[in-house]
């Protein structure tokens, strides 16, 4: 019995000395990395005989901190705004006309850069969502129901009803592809809409269109709104598709339509998206072709996409810029949203009374002579506060903290 108990001490202790020695090991690596990193920003020129053998001594270290000084370059490089010239840019645009007019079946891919215009931010731009994030900076903005379609949105409409478009895939939350007059069937909003939120026990699947953002109260595997179906009486929930989920709804997601216009293009314009998640989407893509006969690609964005490498034609520009000269080109006028002629007016489902006090989010207001569509959701609040923007941000630090548990 003695022998056994001295055999689990000594285990013990060596187990010891064992992570003990590793942690001493851990420590002197950090401290050789340290004292390279610091050499290795000195001028070559300004370097002791002490610090070059420094250097020879730690090769293999210095070797990683210069492949990792490139991929950091590397990173900041595709961070970076790019602008075309004012002559480059319609030249550009002139090639992108040529193709809008000869595509046989063209679908138009969009993301957060064609809403900024409308003052709502982007996610990987300078000041986008994620980028402010990833810095430990707060994100907040006011009220995106008070967002309006912009130029990009209202073109695209205008091609859409031209026949020039045949379908749009979006990313964007914000409903405004709808409020623009888009008709339903011809938008997958991919990531759901904040004005939508939907009853999944009635079958099919009830919805209810609002003229406020739905999303107060949830946010990542937390989609319950506190409203209630006024069929079934089970809770309604938002349709927004945060970072890690997977949608399911059939609408507003329309799923199946964006896979089939995906299968049936031939020129894809892709407006305002970093691309870094749709590229992920393999039915939108045919990649499972040979490249000769996938859909011939455009891009229109500032900054890099993983895309651009497979693009007939790369656009550095602003949406609204880029969309404006294309529609000049066209020779199709551009028309001005009007907020009387807004579908979500007649699409919106009153709240009942007993769901008058349900938000706190201001309500999008009718023009004079449109009240009978507005529903009586009680009296706003004077003060118009800040408030976290919509979606927003939501999940995105329960997404890292799970990553670095795993790690």
């Amino acid at each position: 019995m003695e022998e056994e108990a001295d055999t689990g001490v000594s285990s013990r202790t060596e187990r010891k000395a064992l992570e003990k020695a590793k942690i001493l090991q851990r420590e002197r690596e950090r401290k050789i990395f340290r004292l390279v990193g610091r050499v290795l920003k000195k001028p070559e020129a300004d370097r002791s005989k002490e610090e070059a053998a420094v250097l020879l001594l730690h090769g293999e270290t210095v070797e990683e901190l210069c492949k990792r000084q490139v991929r950091t370059n590397v990173l900041k490089r595709k961070q970076e705004e790019v602008f075309d010239d004012a002559d480059e840019l319609k030249s550009k645009v002139r090639q992108l006309a040529v193709a809008v007019k000869q595509a046989k079946h063209l679908v138009v891919y969009t993301g957060a850069g064609i809403s900024t215009a409308a003052s709502i931010p982007d996610y990987r731009g300078p000041n986008g969502v994620w980028t402010q994030l990833q810095k430990g900076r707060t994100v907040s903005s006011s009220d995106l129901s008070k967002a309006e379609p912009t130029l990009t949105h209202m073109c695209v409409r205008m091609l859409h009803k031209e026949k020039l478009v045949q379908h749009v895939v979006s990313q964007n939350c914000d409903g405004l592809h709808l409020r623009s007059g888009l008709p339903r069937h011809a938008l997958s909003e991919l990531h759901g809409n904040m004005f939508i939120e939907v009853c999944t026990t009635c079958s099919p699947v009830r919805e209810y269109v609002r003229l406020f953002d739905v999303t107060e109260r949830t946010s990542l595997h937390r989609h319950g709104t506190c409203r209630r179906c006024s069929h079934c009486g089970s809770e309604l929930r938002d349709t927004i598709v945060h970072f890690g989920e997977r949608g399911t709804l059939e609408q507003p997601l329309n799923w199946k339509g964006a896979a089939e216009a995906a299968k049936m293009a031939d020129v894809i314009l892709c407006l305002g998206s970093s691309l870094k998640v749709l590229k992920k989407y393999a039915c939108l893509w045919c990649m499972n072709r040979p490249a000769s006969k996938r859909p011939k690609l455009y891009i229109v964005n500032l900054q890099w996409t993983p895309k651009d490498d497979l693009a007939k034609l790369k656009i550095h520009g602003k949406c609204d810029e880029v969309m404006s000269l294309l529609m000049e080109e066209l020779n199709i006028q551009i028309p001005v949203y009007d907020r009387a002629e807004d579908p979500i007016f007649s699409l919106a489902t009153p709240l009942r009374q007993e769901e008058v006090d349900s938000h706190t989010r201001e309500v999008i207001a009718p023009l004079d002579g449109q009240e009978d569509f507005l529903p009586d959701s009680g009296e706003q609040a004077e003060e118009a506060t800040a408030v976290q923007g919509g979606w927003f941000g939501r999940g995105y630090g329960k997404g890292r903290k799970k990553k670095k548990k795993a790690a």
